[in-house]
C-alpha cells in the first residue's frame, strides 16, 4: 500500500485544515473503530487527569487519567499504520500535543456529528476475511 502523506498547509487555521482532511486519513474499517473506542477514553482521561488535584486521591486519579489518555495516543498511532494517507508531519512536540488534543476533544466528535464518521464507515475498505 503506497502511504500519501497531507500537507501541511492550515489554510483557516488548524480546527478547520484538521477536520477538512480528516476523512483522508481515516478510511480503514478498523481505525476507525479504534477511533470510535478510543477518542471518548481520551477526553475521560484527560478530564480525569485535570480534575485530579480536587480528588480524595490525586496520585491514583491523574495515573488513571494518563494511563487512558498514554493508551489512546498508543492505539491511534498504531490503527493509522493501517491508511492509506498518513496525518502531516507534526512541527514539533507542542504541535504535536495541540493536534492530537484537538483531534481528540474537538475534530472526532465533529466528523461524528457531521456525518463524516458514519459516510467513511459506509465506504471504507473492508478487512479481508
Amino acid at each position: 500500500m503506497e502511504n500519501v502523506h497531507l500537507t501541511d498547509q492550515r489554510l483557516g487555521g488548524l480546527l478547520q485544515w484538521q477536520l477538512a482532511n480528516y476523512q483522508n486519513a481515516h478510511q480503514d474499517r478498523k481505525n476507525l473503530a479504534l477511533h470510535a473506542l478510543t477518542a471518548p477514553l481520551f477526553v475521560v482521561g484527560s478530564a480525569l487527569a485535570l480534575s485530579a488535584p480536587f480528588s480524595p486521591s490525586p496520585l491514583v486519579v491523574l495515573a488513571a487519567g494518563s494511563a487512558a489518555m498514554l493508551g489512546t495516543l498508543v492505539a491511534q498511532g498504531r490503527g493509522h499504520r493501517a491508511e492509506g494517507t498518513r496525518p502531516a508531519s507534526f512541527r514539533g512536540p507542542l504541535d504535536f500535543v495541540t493536534r492530537f488534543v484537538a483531534e481528540q476533544w474537538i475534530t472526532f466528535p465533529r466528523f461524528v456529528l457531521s456525518g463524516g464518521f458514519a459516510r467513511a464507515w459506509r465506504a471504507a475498505r473492508r478487512p479481508p476475511v
